[in-house]
């Protein structure tokens, strides 16, 4: 076996932290513990005391002393403030109020129903009930009208159509697109007002 000269084996010293054993701050959050490279730092108690302009290592004495961890929560100000909290529990509390931001958020659909320009009253009817319940759900409704053979020389009747639809729904819903044509098919979509 031949030796190679270059190679240099790297070490790599383990991470210690000063509040108990805190886990590595993922790279978009605020800097944590060890993390913290500022010589002097704001210091703010978990209760607001505010300790003033301190150096970093007597900060991270009286986070060992309490049993925190020293969270930058802006280090942008000349010295960083820093305050002292848990971050598990700081983090565990933020995911949850994203979780319920989520939550309460509603994602709009586009529903379409589809109809042939020659539909008769009671087809109209039931697709009337479908509409009216998915703009009480808060969604967007695309209305399309499919033609098919020797109907595409009578458009006007899916036009009618369309007009009557808007007139029914204008109560409860509003124009968003203007009827058109593409190839064989005509459509519209109609939001809730």
């Amino acid at each position: 076996m031949i030796a190679h000269r270059h190679q240099q084996e790297r070490v790599i010293p383990p991470r210690r932290f000063a509040a108990g054993n805190a886990p590595a701050p993922s790279k978009d959050g605020p800097r944590v513990n060890e993390d913290i490279f500022s010589r002097t730092i704001f210091l703010i108690g978990d209760d607001g005391h505010k300790f003033g302009e301190i150096g970093i290592d007597e900060a991270r004495a009286v986070a060992e002393e309490r049993g925190f961890d020293l969270v930058e929560v802006s280090p942008e100000a000349k010295p960083p403030v820093v305050k002292l909290m848990d971050y598990g529990k700081f983090k565990y509390e933020q995911q949850k109020k994203a979780a319920e931001a989520r939550k309460k958020q509603k994602v709009i659909e586009l529903k379409e129903i589809k109809m042939r320009p020659t539909i008769d009253d009671h087809d109209y009817e039931t697709k009337m009930k479908a509409m009216r319940r998915f703009f009480g759900e808060g969604d967007k409704v695309k209305v399309t009208l499919r033609f098919r053979g020797r109907e595409m020389a009578h458009q006007h009747l899916g036009m009618d159509l369309l007009t009557r639809i808007q007139k029914d729904t204008e109560t409860f819903a509003k124009l968003e697109q203007y009827p058109k044509m593409e190839g064989r098919q005509m459509m519209m979509v109609l939001a809730p007002k």
